[in-house]
């Protein structure tokens, strides 16, 4: 097999983790079905997104992101406060949320259930905004649906050593 023919495979198998992991955090700690939305536009506005570092074992980013009003859903389902204005709960809820699905991701390999670190999640809040990460071997975009609502995670990472 060939080196691009192991990276696909290797992506294709963090993929299906990640959908396995956006649904069972949905589904366990906000009681609502999660599943690939394939190619579903991006909603314009204002955008809450959480950055969660990776360490170890592997290196790299795991963002989680989405629209205003998806923000402010999961951060309901979540607490069971509702906020009118993304404020301090909202960011700590998608920061939580983008921690447990990292925190899932990982742990469905073996290899990085023991050996890679999640970092403290920052949270990023604007309109028009991009977040970068440094080159990685491994990037992928995966985006959900939930409810009427999308949200997206994208994962840019690489093997450490």
């Amino acid at each position: 097999m060939t080196a691009l023919a192991d990276a696909w495979n290797v992506i294709a198998e963090f993929e299906q983790n990640l959908d396995r992991a956006m649904e069972e955090v949905f589904d366990t700690m906000m009681g609502v079905h999660c599943a690939p939305a394939g190619d579903a536009a991006e909603a314009a506005g204002q955008t809450v997104s959480a950055v969660i570092g990776l360490a170890g074992a592997m290196t790299g980013t795991v963002v989680f992101h989405g629209p205003r009003a998806a923000a402010l859903n999961i951060c309901s389902r979540l607490t069971g406060v509702e906020s009118p204005e993304v404020d301090a709960t909202v960011r700590d809820a998608l920061g939580e949320v983008g921690n447990m699905v990292a925190g899932a991701w990982k742990g469905y390999d073996p290899d990085l259930a023991s050996r890679c670190l999640l970092t403290t999640p920052t949270v990023v809040v604007g309109e028009r905004y991009e977040v970068f990460s440094r080159k990685a071997a491994i990037r992928f975009d995966r985006t959900y649906r939930f409810d009427e609502h999308i949200c997206s995670v994208t994962v840019s990472c690489q093997r450490a050593g």
